[in-house]
């Protein structure tokens, strides 16, 4: 009986003292286990992800310090005015719809995360995301076709995005649309689309957010997959994908985009498609909890120069910007937002094009057709113009 006793006491010590130890050697990555907890329901997406419901209150922001004892907000306190300005619903594109939608949806009160593995992490490691004003640029494989301006503070942008479905040539390449909001280069909120097979396991296009506050060097957080956005929204997936996308000379699918600074607290709002997600805590920042001193659009790939070689890695549409609308892929209605919570034309722009006889851009103004400053940019990759890496 003594020897029952003894052996029941040591395996309780083993369970409490040792097991997490070893968990926490070699177990999930820390910020996995903030993901993934028990969800209130999980729902199977037509492309393959699962999808779970998370309670609103155990979503992975609370697990990073900077956000001890914060009060989640439901909604903002001000909203950008003007005459451009998106409220709440009432945005002219259709509404954004993700596949997952078909096969249900997460109840209020949760919001949904898909489901990460540490197969997932491992790869997001070891391929880093970079700034298009990295000094080591030009050493680099990550090329641009972007417009941006340093003509700030600015508090926010608005801009509507053509959805497209580009040809990735690896898993570890990608190709994306995106606004960049920057403060001295070393803290970024960044929105748009992307195809990235190597860290969402296929090559759907898919809505993405990511955010660092220290110039890319350790955070470097795509979606919900490192604590500090936090989620309201119980409809729309983060790194979920987008469906339909466009057509050539066909369905144009575009996104409204609109990200700014709440006057009051300073936090960083995400509003996609007439639908407000969620925001950035300026807590998360330093420079940023005051205000933004660049604003970017534009488009991105990675190009692993193979063999020496360009990648065949499309950009946007696959076409140059010179096919126009129907067939290049388009940023419009570009604007920001100033210090008076208003709408503005974001001005002149600087373009910049890593390789133009791989990828270019074009940019206007046309009120006519209610496309006000816009952007058309993109391209084939390795052409007969642009064969070595």
């Amino acid at each position: 009986m003594k020897i029952k006793r003894c052996f029941f006491i040591v395996v309780v010590l083993y369970a409490f003292m040792v097991l997490p130890i070893f968990a926490k050697r070699f177990g999930a990555p820390k910020h996995l286990n903030g993901l993934n907890k028990h969800p209130v329901k999980s729902i199977k997406s037509p492309d393959g992800d699962i999808i779970e419901c998370i309670h609103i209150l155990h979503q992975p922001a609370f697990n990073n310090p900077l956000l001890k004892d914060h009060s989640i907000k439901m909604s903002p306190s001000y909203h950008p005015n003007g005459i451009n300005s998106i409220k709440n619903g009432s945005s002219s594109s259709p509404p954004f719809a993700q596949l997952w939608h078909s096969n249900g949806k997460c109840p209020k009160g949760t919001i949904p995360i898909r489901r990460r593995t540490q197969k997932d992490d491992v790869f997001v490691r070891n391929h880093r995301k970079k700034s298009p004003f990295d000094p080591e640029l030009d050493d680099d494989n990550h090329e641009y076709a972007h417009a941006y301006t340093e003509e700030g503070p600015f508090y926010g942008t608005q801009a509507t995005f053509s959805v497209w479905n580009p040809n990735v040539q690896l898993a570890d390449e990608f190709s994306l649309g995106q606004l960049w909001i920057t403060a001295a280069n070393y803290e970024t909120i960044e929105v748009g689309w992307q195809v990235y097979p190597g860290m969402y396991g296929d090559s759907t296009t898919r809505l993405f957010i990511f955010w660092t506050n220290d110039g890319y060097q350790n955070n470097q957080c795509y979606n919900l997959d490192c604590p500090g956005f936090i989620q309201t929204n119980n409809e729309i997936v983060l790194g979920g994908s987008i469906s339909p996308t466009s057509e050539v000379d066909g369905y144009q699918n575009d996104m409204t985009v609109l990200v700014w600074k709440n006057p009051k607290d300073g936090n960083w709002w995400l509003e996609v498609g007439g639908k407000i997600l969620g925001y950035w805590p300026s807590s998360l920042y330093t420079r940023l909890s005051e205000s933004a001193s660049m604003l970017d659009w534009g488009g991105e790939v990675v190009n692993d120069r193979i063999d020496g070689l360009h990648t065949t890695t499309q950009m946007g549409s696959g076409y140059f910007s010179e096919e126009g609308s129907g067939k290049a892929s388009y940023i419009k209605n570009i604007q920001i937002v100033d210090e008076y919570n208003v709408f503005r034309s974001p001005g002149q722009l600087t373009t910049s094009v890593s390789r133009k006889d791989c990828y270019d851009l074009t940019m206007g103004n046309n009120d006519i057709y209610n496309w006000g400053t816009y952007l058309f940019f993109g391209g084939p990759g390795r052409n007969q113009y642009c064969v070595q890496g």
